[in-house]
């Protein structure tokens, strides 16, 4: 890690004596509590994220800036002080400085957290869905910022897709551009998010985690940068219909046009209304997928620590 970062990063004490004895570690983001869910299954979906990384041998490390200080691996006193402060804001890589050098409180997003696991030395990074092309960006260019990270930093992101909000086949084309390797985890669909299969094809089906370790270990070796998106389909008991998410999709879409909702307000308005058209569907399948996400990732970083 550079020495530079120890001036406003800190390191939970487990978290890093895990890193220097190079044992597994899997980066967590924060704007899941924050901005991605309601209370209390925001709450909920944390506490369970970390208790399966711990279940499987590894160590969670979520990422978010207390007062002005990045955390890696926060603690509940850290947690129940940014909820409590009522202050926390969204953090994507354009205001991860900004925050800090304010002193503010904030929730990074896959972008930030990302940035900030490469600076720590955590190579898998588990999250929900990441950020990718928006429909109809051909004229509004909004492309999350996601995906030049991905580019950027050397970790390895395990998903379940791109939110199903967005273009998916404009995501994977701008990805393939970037030179971001999508990988399948078990699938050679990837996955949309809400559903299982999206009908678009991952680059390689590298099987389970030993084989995506590996992948990773070699292209490292060899200095290629950046990272490597795994699409992990949400478990089949868990999974919505097509039908059923693309019309909650629509009306979503709809009533964020009619209300003016765009930039950082965007995904969680329309994750929320989601919520609200699905009477509660939509939330149950995303927090089960994030913990599967959470599962499948602690398999990737145990394998990669080992080789």
């Amino acid at each position: 890690m550079n020495s530079n970062f120890n001036a406003y990063m800190d390191i939970m004490p487990e978290v890093r004596e895990a890193l220097q004895d190079g044992r597994p570690v899997v980066a967590l983001e924060s704007t899941i509590v924050f901005h991605g869910m309601p209370y209390p299954q925001n709450i909920e979906c944390h506490k369970r994220c970390e208790e399966i990384i711990r279940n499987k041998g590894a160590i969670p490390a979520a990422i978010a800036v207390s007062r002005g200080r990045i955390k890696v691996g926060f603690t509940q006193s850290d947690l129940d002080e940014m909820l409590e402060a009522g202050d926390t804001i969204k953090l994507s890589r354009r205001d991860l400085a900004s925050a800090v050098a304010s002193g503010r409180n904030g929730a990074t997003t896959v972008s930030a957290t990302m940035m900030v696991a490469e600076m720590a030395g955590i190579p898998v990074f588990a999250t929900g869905g990441i950020g990718g092309v928006h429909r109809g960006a051909q004229t509004t260019f909004d492309i999350s910022a996601d995906l030049q990270q991905l580019a950027q930093s050397n970790v390895c992101v395990v998903c379940a897709g791109v939110k199903s909000i967005l273009d998916i086949g404009l995501t994977l084309e701008y990805l393939e551009t970037l030179g971001v390797p999508v990988l399948g985890y078990m699938t050679d669909d990837f996955p949309a998010f809400y559903t299982r299969r999206s009908g678009f094809k991952v680059d390689s089906a590298k099987g389970g985690a030993a084989e995506i370790a590996r992948m990773l270990k070699v292209k490292w070796d060899l200095g290629i940068r950046g990272g490597a998106l795994i699409g992990c389909p949400v478990p089949e008991a868990c999974a919505m219909g097509s039908a059923e998410i693309n019309q909650a999709i629509n009306q979503a879409l709809a009533e964020a046009a009619a209300n003016g909702v765009h930039g950082k307000e965007f995904t969680p308005f329309l994750l929320s209304k989601m919520a609200e058209v699905t009477g509660g569907t939509s939330l149950t399948t995303n927090m089960h997928l994030v913990w599967n996400n959470c599962e499948k990732a602690a398999e990737i970083a145990i394998e990669y620590s080992a080789i």
